[in-house]
């Protein structure tokens, strides 16, 4: 459950672990000790011979009283138990834990701690009689809530993960705000679940507002009841019913794209309806979307995972064609709403569908592509997050402080392993569209071709310190020096998660100034990217620090290759 321990591969290297800024990350919860402050949560705590307290973690009444008391506990998130289904056994004090505002009518002794034995069949009513079989008291409590048997039970770290990532991608400056305006951030939550905990995330952690939205009664119902259990929050969330379109323009719309992603689709089979089309008011704008899609396309597929019991209806976890398919939506919905999100996300259950909703955001014309993994015990999630606002254009710093060389290298050890050939290949494309330059990329030979305009190059040899003398006297030279310009950098992977990184100058010795100092640029980046024990943006953020500036109009040949480990 938690991510106190940084674990190793096999291989040496580091594993991914959780979010830096995840309450979690430094030391999973004391469960002994949430036993002790919750009574409720007692009964699912065994404490071994060597005192380690731990939880069962494919009971699934264990798993949802644990996020219950965590989101209490380290979140002010009141999620109230449901008496129609009352733990076994339970005390006045665990009772008053589970809602604090239940005040009994009938004194009680001093120091009360008696069991309270709850009669099973009892059904949800405004008030709960509850009979005290020890001291014969009648002790009248409110009602209590919670989420209902079989709904999803969220567990907190990792959701809370998928927050500060995208905490992350708002701050990350790599492209600007769909507004200047100062408003709160406001994001939409596809598939919010009864248990709505991604917005009640969001709004107690940082102040976001939200919509969620869900197509099932009892989801729509229990999301509601979730968010006025919590007053605090209430006036940040709004729960929407995704069945009914917002207006019957929107309706039109929503069935003629639906057409049309059903006769460009091939092999993947789409969802019933749009999911966020129609939806979406034609008015609205919001910082992001999130998901947790369905993950499988069958409710047998669904129950494979013996280890884990967080629940989940069907309409929760299955879908034709399974996240993929889900996912494919989206990215389709979202090209329609292209000016109504500064980012679209979602949570990716396997690593092959990754790859393949990877290209298909590609394919719909996404100007910027980013994922990342979330780490939660010995469960992996990926994060795909995509958009269609232009990047921020930069201009490159030269460094005058950098050696003249036509040759350099630099070394990354200790990589983990989304740090590899192909994703350097990546961040090096990035850190220079990040500056407004022109990249080809050629994934099957690993490489990607910068070019950069005669107006940069000009400004480089004009003002930079590849040429000594007058300004005449460079600028005389700048048509000998404007075409034909280029360096290769190249990756070795020596052993895994060790990178060696060469580049060389190939023509034109005379902009080696040029060619070092963006060199030098370069491995900042990457250092910064792959080495920052807890990174939080990519390189395209550290170019926005390093990049002011204008550099020449060059092309370079810049390749990423795999080399087996001697």
């Amino acid at each position: 459950m938690g991510g106190g321990r940084k674990r190793r591969r096999r291989d040496g290297s580091d594993a991914p672990s959780m979010h830096p800024r995840n309450r979690y990350a430094a030391a999973a919860p004391d469960f002994a000790a949430l036993a002790e402050l919750y009574p409720s949560f007692r009964p699912f705590v065994s404490v071994s011979d060597r005192g380690r307290a731990s939880v069962d973690f494919t009971d699934f009444s264990a798993t949802r009283e644990l996020t219950r008391v965590l989101l209490l506990h380290d979140h002010g998130v009141n999620w109230l138990v449901s008496l129609a289904n009352p733990p076994p056994l339970i005390t006045l004090p665990s009772a008053l834990a589970m809602n604090p505002s239940m005040i009994p009518c009938a004194e009680f002794a001093a120091g009360y701690d008696r069991s309270l034995h709850l009669a099973h069949g009892i059904h949800e009513t405004d008030n709960i009689a509850m009979l005290d079989h020890c001291l014969n008291t009648i002790l009248i409590l409110a009602t209590v809530r919670w989420i209902p048997d079989g709904q999803l039970c969220p567990t907190v770290p990792n959701r809370s993960n998928y927050i500060h990532w995208i905490e992350d991608l708002l701050s990350s400056d790599l492209i600007p705000p769909i507004s200047s305006s100062s408003e709160r951030v406001k994001g939409f939550d596809i598939g919010t679940g009864a248990n709505c905990i991604y917005p009640l995330l969001g709004a107690s952690l940082l102040g976001w507002t939200f919509v969620g939205s869900d197509v099932t009664n009892v989801a729509l119902e229990w999301a509601k009841k979730n968010v006025e259990s919590n007053p605090h929050l209430a006036e940040l969330i709004e729960i929407r019913n995704a069945n009914a379109p917002s207006s019957e323009s929107e309706y039109v719309v929503r069935e003629a794209a639906r057409e049309k992603i059903l006769e460009s689709a091939e092999d993947v089979a789409m969802p019933k309806a749009h999911i966020l089309v129609g939806i979406v008011k034609e008015s609205e704008s919001f910082d992001f979307c999130m998901c947790n899609p369905p993950f499988f396309e069958s409710i047998e597929e669904a129950g494979l995972n013996p280890k884990t019991s967080c629940g989940g209806t069907a309409e929760e976890m299955v879908c034709p064609g399974g996240e993929l398919a889900f996912v494919t939506q989206i990215i389709e919905d979202s090209v329609s709403l292209k000016n109504s999100f500064r980012w679209f996300t979602s949570m990716i259950g396997r690593k092959a569908n990754l790859k393949l909703l990877i290209s298909k955001v590609r394919e719909v014309g996404a100007s910027v592509v980013k994922t990342t993994e979330f780490v939660q015990g010995q469960t992996a999630r990926w994060g795909l997050a995509w958009s269609f606002v232009a990047p921020r254009p930069r201009k490159m710093v030269l460094s005058h402080s950098a050696p003249a060389k036509n040759h350099h290298s630099f070394m990354l050890q200790g990589l983990r392993r989304e740090h590899g050939a192909f994703q350097v290949l990546k961040s090096t494309e990035a850190f220079f569209l990040a500056s407004n330059l022109s990249c080809k990329t050629d994934s099957l030979s690993f490489s990607v071709d910068v070019t950069l305009s005669d107006e940069q190059i000009e400004a480089a040899i004009l003002h930079g310190d590849d040429y000594a003398g007058s300004l005449e006297d460079s600028t005389a030279k700048l048509q000998s020096v404007v075409k034909g310009i280029s360096f290769r950098i190249t990756v070795f992977e020596q052993i895994p998660g060790t990178l060696l990184i060469k580049g060389s100058l190939l023509n034109n010795k005379a902009l080696s100034g040029t060619f070092s100092s963006l060199f030098s640029q370069l491995e900042d980046a990457l250092r910064m990217e792959c080495l920052t024990k807890y990174n939080a943006c990519g390189p395209v953020a550290v170019a926005n620090v390093i990049v002011s500036k204008t550099v020449s109009c060059t092309k370079y040949d810049i390749f990423v290759l795999f080399v087996d480990a001697m």
